[in-house]
């Protein structure tokens, strides 16, 4: 049985040279005060001056982009292949004039660093979501010919209007024919507000465990209510972190839609697809929550058939110099072989089976 992770990112070279030469939000750069350390700024508001350095961004060294460290940390958690794919915040900042472009060389870039390792690497390619449709279908269809992708990562804007958008319907068509998988990933969060006046005390604690989580659920219920899925209902979606809270509330979903006069007054009640057999059909889980109570969830929701581990490096290192194993890493390890205890078999399958058989990962 290999051990595959499908949630485990780069930034590579091409990417890196882009956000070094940028100068606004998104872009690497570093502070008076930490002159030692590169910081990695992608949400709007983390280049705040008069912000505490260590809540700036966060620090980006080669873990990030140097495809060796990737492998040594494969090596150190006794992962026999990873699916890499490029972190937020993607393309979605580009011109819409540069973004096929560079969709096309960072694609090209992620590829090669595959070939390096072959049989060890696959990867999610990128789409030029800031592009016009045709030049996103174009880019769905050359990465079919590209050896290693597996399938796009992409995140929950769209092409600025949300995934329940009806200009993504050729892009899902295109998806859908070539059966692309899509990886989705959240990136912005939740607005700063709700997190209340002291939230910049706690870190990036809220954003990344309550933020990144219910920006997904949101995504993916306003696909479920647009009918993505009624109209591509051989759509595949992987939900990064378990998909967020959505399978602990999409009894609750359901309810509300089956309530809802508004909806049933404009014919939307009837003849649809409900969360349960989407979630079961054609939505795959990550394991990315760190507890069986969680795993245990996801689970339920979609089936261990239908779940898969990941680590979300490079993210989530231990805070201590000297430590070599992750804890993160560790913890969903653990919350796998507590939440099957006693079914070694299921146990198997998401930790390595079910990305063999899902995302045709050849032996």
């Amino acid at each position: 049985m290999p051990i595959v992770d499908i949630h485990t990112h780069i930034y590579p070279p091409t990417y890196m040279d882009l956000l070094r030469s940028r100068t606004t939000v998104p872009y690497v750069r570093t502070f008076p005060d930490a002159p030692d350390s590169s910081r990695l700024i992608i949400l709007p508001g983390e280049d705040d001056p008069s912000a505490p350095s260590t809540s700036r961004g966060r620090p980006i060294g080669p873990e990030y982009f140097d495809i060796k460290q990737k492998i040594a940390f494969m090596d150190q958690h006794k992962i026999d292949k990873s699916v890499i794919s490029l972190a937020n915040p993607w393309l979605d900042f580009l011109p819409e004039d540069e973004a096929g472009e560079a969709a096309r060389k960072i694609n090209d870039d992620v590829n090669a660093l595959c070939a390096e390792y072959p049989g060890r690497l696959y990867a999610f390619g990128t789409l030029p979501l800031s592009a016009n449709t045709e030049t996103i279908v174009k880019e769905v269809e050359r990465l079919k010919g590209l050896k290693y992708m597996r399938g796009v990562i992409m995140g929950t804007s769209g092409l600025g209007k949300g995934l329940d958008d009806a200009n993504l319907d050729p892009m899902y068509a295109a998806l859908e024919k070539h059966s692309q998988i899509i990886f989705l990933h959240p990136h912005y969060g939740l607005p700063a507000e709700v997190y209340g006046p002291r939230g910049s005390e706690y870190g990036h604690v809220l954003p990344l465990a309550l933020g990144f989580p219910l920006e997904t659920t949101i995504a993916v219920c306003r696909m479920l209510l647009s009918g993505v899925w009624d109209r591509f209902k051989g759509l595949n979606v992987l939900l990064a972190h378990s998909g967020g809270t959505l399978p602990f509330l999409a009894g609750r979903l359901e309810s509300c839609v089956k309530h809802d006069g508004h909806l049933k007054k404009a014919g939307k009640t009837e003849n649809r697809r409900d969360v349960w057999d989407i979630l079961k059909t054609n939505i795959y889980l990550d394991a990315v929550i760190y507890s069986e109570v969680g795993l245990g969830a996801a689970v339920q929701a979609s089936g261990a058939d239908r779940l898969l581990f990941g680590t979300d490096h490079p993210f989530f290192p231990p805070l201590e110099e000297d430590a070599k194993e992750w804890h993160s890493v560790n913890a969903n390890y653990s919350a796998i072989s507590k939440a099957f205890e006693g079914n070694n078999g299921a146990a198997k399958d998401v930790l390595g089976n079910n990305a063999v058989r899902i995302l045709r990962l050849e032996e």
